[in-house]
């Protein structure tokens, strides 16, 4: 559901953490232990097999986690259903998001020995999740400190549960405070510089924990590296401090209008009209588009488009030149490992405690894995052949190439940084130029579909080799730990469709930009992102986009993303002193990639607290850094879930409930910026 927002805080399944283990104490006490056999089989099950115990409690945990995450499944479905009126099957719908998931748990086999298993690699997400299961186990032993900590965590979890009631429906005023709307509150230029809502963000303080822990300013601070958050600053400072104000006031670029949109526009301003040049079957309408010309982007679209060319290559660079040899040294032992017969596991290649411990469980065959993708790619080949998907069956097969392409050198990236590369992009500007000769296939949505199966290629795999290496932590059979994954998305999907139709049909003219939400947060803008590619690489091609004078310079974004690591590569070794490998470029231009149309605060005062977190209490303070940091990050993401679940239930879930207009909920201006124009 966030995905449709302005700031997509996380899915936090901390409080499924919390609640599960609470009903399974319960549940072990008071439930009768009976002995229940499945009819015609030689299966039974108790119903109460014995104390609630750890590994119960992180299955569960797990299962709610990879069932309650989206995929991108919903981008094809909602573009083609809102921008094109092309409504597709449900159940196609439905098999579609199975089988694109499917692809990616099957990929995650070609990282797990290297990522997974490595003690180097911490993965900080996961690190945090174990911290909290480990806080609980200790409490049931009846440890002082570990109940403590329980009680820290159950205080922040109840307090800012009722505080983010405010900022996201009472008081939206509290999600984006705007020194500079105060003081001069109808002054044009006042309102842009410190506007946080379609503004430079100047000055600006948000109170909204979505807004501090979005996803593009890098997530979480409490758990994010320090050095990480450096580099995140940084980015933020230079596109909303130093770009924008350029782009606005500085002549920066040609066709200037339109600088804090991400919606496609015809030369005259006026929103371009993407479902006329699409005809009723779905083809590309030639006519249509000469009528009406070739779309204009706003500057600020045009640079992080840039930026996310510079990210994506820069990935590959980054990881050959200073994660290459410690992942070809894991390789060369995991290989070692097979030539001698004993075993595929790489947990006889280390021999850390948590290694040594795992070996007692037999790990999942590689066959599992072999079906799982087998399965998923009959599923996506019969439905192509039926034309339900848009593209044609080659570019499928590019597709999961591709995606297998990013699972070691993006993972090894989440696994140290916490930071999740957006491939999207460059996967649909591929697509772009594989049907750019073909007179069928050119329905916009394609782009999306051809995305949705290469990115999740990836970022399914990233969550399942998370997952992981939570099991890993925890001491979970692998096998025990697989299935939950595979049964949670298998009950998960259905329901995430059911929610991506809610949101159509609810929330439609807001994400369309007929209506304006007067909090700043159903603006559609990802969706929009996508929509915009769609145009430039499917209706006007790669060849005719970059052969535009204005978007010409884009593409050189491959190149400089491609170079750039090698600098940095060799000024670290002239000058390892100044730890230029923390530099990294990948994370710089990917949070330069973040678009600030309907969202620039946040960063300043998460980048305070990640100093304050991950430097200064983690160098001066680290007994109670290591006691509290992570039960208080996992309270506040889980209080924002809880809050926002709550919203939706008690004023949404029905009929629609809206917080009345008051001085902190200003209809015209949340942030009280009266001035500020539709740039």
């Amino acid at each position: 559901m966030t995905l449709y927002r302005t700031t997509q805080a996380t899915f936090s399944v901390f409080f499924v953490q919390v609640a599960s283990y609470y009903l399974g104490v319960v549940l072990a006490r008071s439930l009768p232990a009976w002995q229940i056999k499945v009819p015609f089989t030689k299966w039974s099950f108790n119903t109460n097999p014995g104390p609630w115990g750890m590994k119960e409690h992180v299955l569960v945990t797990i299962t709610a986690a990879q069932g309650a995450t989206s995929n991108l499944g919903w981008t094809p479905i909602s573009l083609a259903q809102l921008y094109f009126d092309t409504k597709i099957h449900p159940a196609a719908c439905i098999f579609f998001m199975w089988a694109v998931v499917f692809i990616g748990y099957s990929y995650a086999i070609l990282a797990r020995q290297l990522l997974v298993y490595d003690p180097m690699y911490i993965w900080p997400q996961a690190l945090m999740q174990t911290s909290l299961f480990e806080t609980f186990r200790k409490s049931q032993d009846d440890s002082r400190s570990a109940k403590k900590q329980k009680h820290v965590f159950l205080i922040v979890l109840i307090g800012a549960t009722i505080w983010e009631f405010l900022p996201e429906y009472v008081f939206p005023f509290l999600s984006s405070l705007s020194f500079l709307c105060w003081v001069a509150p109808h002054n044009k230029i006042a309102n842009f510089v410190g506007a946080g809502i379609g503004g430079m963000g100047v000055l600006n303080i948000s109170l909204d924990w979505a807004n501090i822990s979005y996803s593009g300013w890098g997530g979480n601070p409490l758990i994010t590296p320090f050095w990480t958050s450096v580099i995140g600053i940084i980015a933020y400072v230079f596109i909303a401090w130093v770009l924008l104000p350029a782009a606005k006031w500085g002549n920066l670029g040609e066709w200037n209008h339109k600088l804090m949109s991400n919606r496609i526009f015809l030369q005259n301003g006026t929103v371009y009209p993407t479902a006329e040049i699409v005809d009723a079957a779905g083809h590309f309408n030639q006519t249509a588009f000469d009528y009406y010309g070739p779309p204009y982007m706003g500057l600020q679209v045009r640079w992080t488009k840039f930026f996310n060319y510079v990210s994506y290559t820069s990935a590959f660079s980054w990881i050959l030149l200073f994660g290459g040899p410690k992942l070809k040294q894991a390789a060369v032992g995991v290989y070692r490992r097979f030539k001698n017969n004993k075993g595929a596991s790489a947990h006889f290649t280390y021999n850390d405690r948590l290694n040594v411990l795992q070996r007692s469980y037999k790990d999942v065959p590689w066959w599992c894995y072999v079906a799982l993708f087998a399965a998923s790619f009959i599923t996506i080949i019969v439905m192509l052949a039926k034309g339900i998907w848009f593209i044609p069956i080659y570019t499928f097969i590019v597709a999961i190439c591709m995606g297998a392409a990013c699972v070691i050198p993006m993972g090894w990236l989440y696994a140290i940084s916490n930071f999740q590369l957006a491939i999207g992009d460059t996967n649909e500007l591929i697509y772009g130029y594989m049907i750019a000769k073909s007179t069928t296939h050119r329905h916009p949505a394609g782009a999306s579909v051809y995305g949705a199966i290469a990115g999740d290629a990836w970022y399914r795999a990233q969550y399942l080799l998370q997952d992981q290496k939570i099991g890993h932590y925890m001491h979970i059979p692998p096998r025990y730990l697989f299935f939950s994954q595979i049964f949670a998305e298998l009950i998960g999907v259905p329901v995430n469709y059911g929610v991506i139709q809610w949101v159509l049909k609810s929330k439609g003219d807001y994400l369309l930009g007929k209506e304006r939400d007067p909090t700043g947060q159903w603006t559609g803008q990802t969706l929009a992102g996508y929509n915009t590619n769609a145009i430039q690489y499917v209706v006007m091609g790669p060849a005719r986009f970059f052969g535009s004078h204005m978007y010409q310079p884009l593409k050189w974004g491959y190149v400089v993303g491609a170079f750039l690591p090698v600098l940095f590569y060799v000024a670290h070794r002239f000058f390892p002193r100044l730890r230029i490998d923390m530099w990294n470029i990948t994370i710089f231009a990917s949070t330069a990639n973040t678009f600030l149309g309907n969202m620039s605060t946040g960063a300043p005062l998460r980048f305070f607290i990640a100093w304050f977190s991950m430097y200064y209490l983690y160098r001066r303070r680290f007994d109670v850094w290591r006691r509290y940091n992570y039960i208080v990050a996992a309270a506040l993401d889980a209080a924002y879930n809880i809050a926002v679940l709550l919203i939706f239930v008690i004023f949404s879930s029905g009929k629609n409930i809206s917080m009345p207009a008051w001085w902190g909920n200003n209809q015209q201006s949340v942030e009280r910026c009266f001035a500020l124009e539709d740039n």
